[in-house]
């Protein structure tokens, strides 16, 4: 019984101890949160001001191609982009980045077209390498906090894939699997696809009101149209880049505080286990005496 009692109170003392790392962790990702959803919120208007402008420019110049706005007759090879964490603690966080993007890859093989996968965040780095398989691109080192010349350089590596013939190595499409922030509880798993573009043509009263100006471009609509496009693509990586961030933050939080919760409901039902071994130790010690008083007692008078 003292073995019993010791064993439960050094594994009470564990999960004290684990508690107060979750707690922590809770609260750092709690910290982090506003200040992920601060930068998201900063850099939607220029997301957006670069989409009335490409919507601006093909609505009144509708003649106008691109080679990023042309669906590719050969998808025998498409682009697939995940976007996970660094770091772990978040839950299903990456988990469900990764079996989403398993799914979506054996969705295009039924199509005939062969994914290449493209990595962002060090969970997915590991898991391919466990697997031996070797990526098209990989990123890692920014997934709490990405910067902008990081999106840039994704968006450069998948275009200059898209501009690359399918026979040479190149692919006839861009997917990109990340999970978008909602609320501090919820987190959504999204599949977009990012290349070729859609850019839907505004008509005159949808949406918010607003109606696409008629600008004058210099030096021509197809060399605006051609540098607007290619910030589209860095736009929208760079708003998913951040959308994820927040969304790992909230992640970690939720699932730290459950831990947590689990962590302190383990501590209460250890500690009644504990109190009813030591009362079962107390029990015992009393009857050995009293055992042995009725023995001393029952010795002296037969003397």
């Amino acid at each position: 019984m003292p073995a019993q009692l010791r064993a439960l109170r050094s594994r009470i003392r564990s999960v004290k101890s684990t508690a107060k790392i979750t707690r922590a962790q809770e609260l750092i990702a709690a910290a982090r949160i506003s200040g992920a959803q601060q930068r998201l919120a900063a850099a939607t208007p220029y997301a957006a001001q670069v989409t009335r402008a490409v919507t601006a420019l093909m609505t009144h110049h509708v003649r106008l191609d691109h080679a990023l706005l042309n669906e590719r007759p050969d998808a025998s090879r498409v682009a697939v982009l995940l976007i996970t964490s660094d770091r772990g603690f978040c839950g299903a966080f990456n988990q469900n980045v990764l079996r989403q993007g398993e799914h979506l890859a054996a969705r295009l093989r039924d199509e005939g077209s062969e994914p290449v996968f493209y990595l962002t965040g060090q969970k997915a780095v590991d898991r391919f390498r466990f697997r031996g398989v070797t990526p098209a691109g990989q990123w890692s080192g920014f997934s709490g906090r990405p910067v902008y010349n990081q999106a840039e350089e994704i968006g450069r590596t998948l275009r200059e894939a898209f501009d690359t013939p399918t026979a040479e190595g190149g692919v006839g499409g861009v997917h990109v699997v990340y999970t978008e922030f909602e609320s501090m509880l919820t987190q959504r798993l999204v599949v977009r696809r990012v290349l070729p573009l859609e850019v839907v043509d505004a008509e005159p009263g949808e949406g918010d009101g607003w109606v696409p100006p008629a600008f004058d471009f210099e030096p021509t609509p197809d060399v605006v149209l051609d540098g607007l496009l290619r910030q589209y693509v860095n736009g929208r990586i760079w708003h998913m880049l951040l959308e994820s961030a927040a969304a790992e933050h909230a992640a970690r939080r939720a699932a730290m505080m459950a831990a947590t919760d689990n962590a302190n409901a383990l501590v209460d039902r250890l500690t009644r286990e504990a109190n009813e071994a030591r009362q079962e130790e107390i029990t015992m010690e009393l009857s050995e005496i009293v055992g042995s008083a009725n023995a001393l007692s029952e010795g002296d008078g037969e003397r």
